[in-house]
């Protein structure tokens, strides 16, 4: 019955003309990057009360469901309901829920679903292990997964663990996705709340390849003055 339930609780806070925003704000229209997702009209705030209410309850196969739902608001519950078991999860129920994750990136398919969850499932796993799987990743043909690897390395930034942000930002400076530069140019700028001296290394070798949004977001924080003479390399 857990199902019907919290289906009945989506439709209660769904609202048509919030689905229609969110259809044009996550460019679903033909051609764009999010074409053919359907919203039904449901805010992050209400889907983490979701969450917070189900999750401890809910099964893989329950999961399933919402992840595989065409739905975008039942892929993002799935999605938070696997950040809130995770952080609630021993090792070995941290592994099942890193390998769900994986088997289900098709999924995983729009900005937000990565953003809030790479970093907090595929980066805190990572965090001590081998990183090969980001390698294979950030090499998909899928706009998602190579969004996925990147910001999975937010986990390590934090920890001043720079090494495959530098080498992603690397791989990806000619990519044709602005999804992609945003991404890239963020962690580049989570670096520079570290340590500058390694952004300032990074930018003087690559500032005049990186495309101008990769480059906007990762000197956002920069002086004035800065910004200028690096946007002036691009």
């Amino acid at each position: 019955m857990i199902r019907e339930d919290i289906l009945a609780d989506f439709k209660k806070v769904s609202s048509k003309e919030k689905a229609q925003i969110l259809q044009r704000f996550f460019k679903t229209g033909k051609g764009e990057y999010g074409e053919g997702d359907i919203f039904i009209g449901v805010v992050v705030p209400e889907i983490r009360k979701l969450c917070k209410k189900y999750y401890k309850e809910l099964s893989f196969n329950n999961l399933d469901y919402f992840m595989h739902s065409k739905i975008h608001e039942h892929r993002l519950f799935a999605i938070l309901c696997l950040t809130y078991k995770y952080e609630k999860a021993d090792e070995y129920e941290q592994r099942r829920i890193f390998d769900y994750y994986l088997k289900n990136t098709k999924y995983i398919n729009n900005w937000d679903l990565v953003d809030l969850s790479a970093p907090k499932i595929v980066g805190r796993y990572l965090k001590d292990k081998d990183r090969d799987i980001l390698y294979k990743l950030v090499k998909s043909n899928s706009l998602w997964e190579q969004r996925v690897a990147v910001l999975a390395t937010a986990s390590f930034i934090y920890d001043h663990d720079f090494k495959d942000i530098l080498r992603f930002s690397e791989m990806l400076i000619n990519h044709k996705h602005d999804l992609i530069h945003k991404a890239v140019g963020w962690m580049l700028r989570e670096v520079g709340k570290k340590d500058l001296n390694v952004l300032r290394k990074f930018l003087n070798k690559y500032a005049t390849k990186m495309p101008r949004t990769m480059l906007r977001y990762s000197i956002e924080k920069f002086d004035k003055e800065e910004r200028l003479m690096y946007l002036k390399k691009s």
